[in-house]
């Protein structure tokens, strides 16, 4: 009996296989009848001997190979997969002894042609699992409504979609943020607030930040002022805050040049994501949030920012006037 846990859901992914092993019984007994294999080191002769063992004081125990069959399949297009590795898997599988559960987990998600995804989803189609991250803001919210409901708390939709757009599509770092604002609303039957998202999550300023560079690539000055003031609620006039913000700003064009640049060199998404040091899905809506602005476009503007932090650095203009006069101005640039 096998399984193939892949895609970017780590979360999920991993407190499914946590479930499996919990069915072990007793965690010391559990621990005893587990073993890890890195799939990038492992060869299928240390898998046979690990799913050979005997379990101890259990009828069964758990394999978990990890990252093995992205690496047996590699770049098939380009020949780099090895056939014979994967043949040679495909017809031990079959022949696992019944005290074994194998369990393949892939941080990526396998192509739908991969021989072992097809073999499992031929022989076992329940143990087979696409642990995907939801792509569009609004299903992250709702996943992020039932993540809140799975832990006795309520939230509301504005609430939900203002922690998707603030936090994106890390699911780790989700959840971590929902246990922190069901802790702080406690209560019998808590409800998360807009308000309480705004006072808990310090994403909450670059996702605005996504949308005043949205806002000025659209040539849309008031949302983009509206965003930048946004930044601001607290204290207009605090210059540390200025300066953060300026780095922010900063780093996010710094961001769209890079990522414009590798585009349109024909990059993929993935390999910009891992040149640039993004998730990808981050590099993919930085991929398309430069579309709305050419190469020199995005260097001119990377200049004028760094004209704007020296001004206000220096004193030589106010902040706030510094700023809504920049991002007016970046709004009336002609295409």
């Amino acid at each position: 009996m096998f399984y193939v846990f892949h895609g970017p859901d780590e979360l999920t992914r991993t407190e499914t296989l946590a479930a499996l092993k919990a069915q072990l019984g007793d965690p010391t007994v559990a621990d005893l009848n587990t073993t890890y294999l890195d799939g990038k080191t492992v060869t299928l002769a240390q898998i046979r001997e690990a799913c050979g063992a005997m379990p101890f004081m259990s009828d069964r125990r758990l394999v978990v190979v990890l990252g093995y069959l992205k690496r047996l399949y590699g770049d098939d297009e380009k020949g780099r997969g090895d056939k014979v590795a994967l043949q040679a898997l495909a017809e031990y599988l079959p022949q696992l002894p019944s005290s074994a559960r194998l369990i393949f987990v892939e941080d990526e998600e396998l192509p739908g042609k991969h021989p072992i995804l097809v073999l499992a989803e031929k022989r076992h189609p329940d143990h087979v699992r696409l642990f995907a991250v939801p792509t569009r803001e609004g299903d992250l919210a709702d996943w992020i409504e039932q993540r809140v409901k799975r832990r006795g708390g309520r939230i509301e939709p504005s609430a939900a979609m203002a922690l998707a757009v603030a936090v994106g599509h890390d699911t780790r770092l989700l959840d971590s943020e929902i246990e922190k604002l069901i802790t702080y609303v406690d209560g019998e039957q808590p409800t998360i607030t807009t308000d309480h998202i705004g006072l808990l999550v310090p994403y909450l300023g670059e996702a605005n930040i996504w949308k005043m560079v949205d806002a000025i690539g659209q040539r849309n000055a008031r949302q983009a002022l509206q965003h930048l003031h946004l930044l601001l609620e607290e204290d207009p006039r605090d210059r540390d805050r200025w300066l953060q913000l300026m780095g922010m700003i900063i780093r996010q064009f710094r961001i769209l040049i890079q990522v414009k640049e590798m585009a349109e060199h024909g990059h993929s998404t993935a390999t910009i994501a891992r040149q640039v040091g993004l998730k990808e899905w981050l590099a993919d809506k930085a991929r398309r949030q430069a579309m709305n602005f050419s190469l020199a476009q995005l260097e001119a503007i990377y200049v004028r920012l760094l004209a704007t932090d020296l001004a206000i650095k220096t004193s030589k203009m106010d902040a706030l006037l510094a700023m809504d006069t920049l991002v007016a101005g970046l709004c009336g640039t002609p295409e």
